[in-house]
């Protein structure tokens, strides 16, 4: 064979590799990232002849249903309006999908994979969707959505979530949108010009400064790594110099030294500062990647609606090692710390859980038109974070916060809480980013929250620990 027959075949088989590499890249490497994207509108428009699948709340009740439309074509509408607005999405031909109706669209339109998927050829294709039951309680997410509409600025969201099962019960954001009929004209461009941003998921999306309610982490780092117990005493002295800088505990208040449990009670700044020093980046990097931090939320939600929580400067995630970071301040939920409501749900979850963060979900069930279950969502260990032992002590340090501390608004008659407060102080507006994260029964909890309100007049155990515990009677 001669030279140029081979450079010939050569330059044929370096083609076919390239055309077979490009081909698998979004057939099989990048085909979830290509089903994510919000401008991927081929799943809607191959799901417009097919009746999508009804999504059900907890209780049964029907939150999306799909009704034929002249034409032969099907058009959703979602019976509750606004109160699942969020985590429910919306799916339209014209402006493409959102939401569970995004994350969960291929059983939604009946698409099954291997030899489900050849049958379903053979026959024609399938003309109806399966239905998705969820874990989230209407209940409690309308008390979550109304206490949050009257304070602040009406801005802000609750996260309620079972931290044995991961079952989310509460995934509230105000304000919101009602969906019906978003695809009309100019509606969609109108609420996203919206200065509200009411289409925008603030429980996932928007990233605040947490304010002492990131002490918890810090009592976490602390506690685990064998630094510290909840009797360690430490200088609650004001103007404490942390980082070069002096730091003030809130209202000037000077304490000697006092036990982490008390420090995490009063929330005092220039102990849990110079406690986060000490155990230094390094530690408190690995237990934030052990919670969730520097990562999106394992959620079943479409990725680009889930925003990474951790410390950010100008608009990049940093490394936990990073040089920029003022470890002491951050300790205390200041610095250039940025975290979304859902991270600190899973903060109070993991604690709440034995040390163990469980993966949090919205999905329980799909169920096919013959009425059975083809998927059923199952607890799933996402990591474990800590000892038994911390989790335990931790507990007993936030519980002091509700009994005597700060948090006392969130006390439950007859039911012991644990919780942490968080104020944080925001230039955008004249109020408060104002926190509260809990979990309840101590004993044996059932649900752990995350409530944060903007720009509201008072402080975390104000604003937010009374949402909580109206959240929590819902659920308890």
């Amino acid at each position: 064979m001669n030279a140029p027959i081979i450079r010939l075949f050569g330059l044929v088989v370096v083609l076919f590799a390239v055309l077979i590499a490009f081909t698998s890249r979004w057939a099989v490497f990048e085909s979830k990232a290509l089903n994510d994207n919000a401008l991927n509108k081929r799943g809607v428009l191959e799901a417009a002849r097919i009746k999508r699948g009804v999504i059900k709340a907890a209780d049964g009740t029907v939150v999306a249903r799909s009704l034929k439309q002249p034409g032969g074509v099907y058009e959703r509408t979602y019976p509750t309006g606004d109160l699942f607005s969020h985590a429910i999405g919306y799916s339209f031909t014209d402006i493409g999908q959102a939401g569970l109706e995004r994350s969960y669209n291929d059983p939604l339109i009946g698409k099954r994979q291997g030899l489900d998927s050849l049958f379903d050829q053979l026959s024609g294709g399938r003309k109806e969707g399966d239905d998705l039951s969820l874990t989230l309680n209407p209940r409690a997410q309308k008390i979550a959505n109304d206490a949050l509409r009257s304070t602040g600025n009406g801005r802000g969201a609750v996260v309620a979530m079972n931290p044995h099962t991961g079952a989310v019960d509460v995934m509230a954001s105000t304000p919101g949108y009602d969906a019906n009929g978003l695809d009309r004209r100019g509606r969609f461009a109108a609420l996203n010009r919206d200065p509200g941003s009411p289409v925008f998921n603030r429980s996932t999306q928007s990233s605040y400064p947490p304010g002492s309610t990131f002490k918890v982490v810090t009592a976490i780092a602390a506690i685990d790594s064998g630094r510290y117990t909840p009797d360690s005493t430490v200088s609650g002295r004001n103007g404490k110099i942390i980082s070069g800088v002096p730091l003030q505990n809130d209202n000037g208040e000077d304490f000697g030294d006092i036990p982490l449990t008390q420090a995490l009670t009063f929330s005092v700044n220039t102990v849990w500062a110079e406690v986060a020093e000490t155990v230094g980046k390094s530690t408190m990097g690995r237990y934030m990647t052990r919670l969730g931090f520097y990562s999106r939320p394992p959620l079943d939600y479409p990725a680009d609606q889930r925003q990474p929580s951790g410390e950010y400067r100008n608009g990049r995630l940093l490394s936990p090692l990073s040089p920029s970071i003022d470890v002491g301040r951050m300790g205390i939920g200041q610095d250039l710390l940025a975290v979304t409501p859902f991270q600190m749900a899973m903060v109070a979850s993991a604690v709440a859980n034995n040390g163990v963060l469980v993966r949090p979900h919205l999905g329980s069930k799909v169920i096919d038109t013959d009425g059975r279950v083809r998927d059923d969502v199952r607890p799933q260990e996402e990591s474990r974070v800590m000892r038994p032992s911390t989790a335990k002590s931790i507990t007993g340090m936030m519980s002091q916060v509700v009994k005597e501390g700060t948090g006392t608004a969130a006390a439950l008659s007859g039911i012991e809480v644990a919780g942490k407060t968080g104020t944080a102080e925001v230039g955008q507006c004249s109020g408060n980013q104002t926190w509260f994260i809990a979990f309840a029964p101590v004993s044996n909890p059932k649900v752990a929250i995350a409530v944060t309100s903007e720009c509201a007049n008072g402080t975390g155990g104000e604003v937010a620990a009374p949402i909580a515990k109206r959240v929590m009677e819902a659920l308890l």
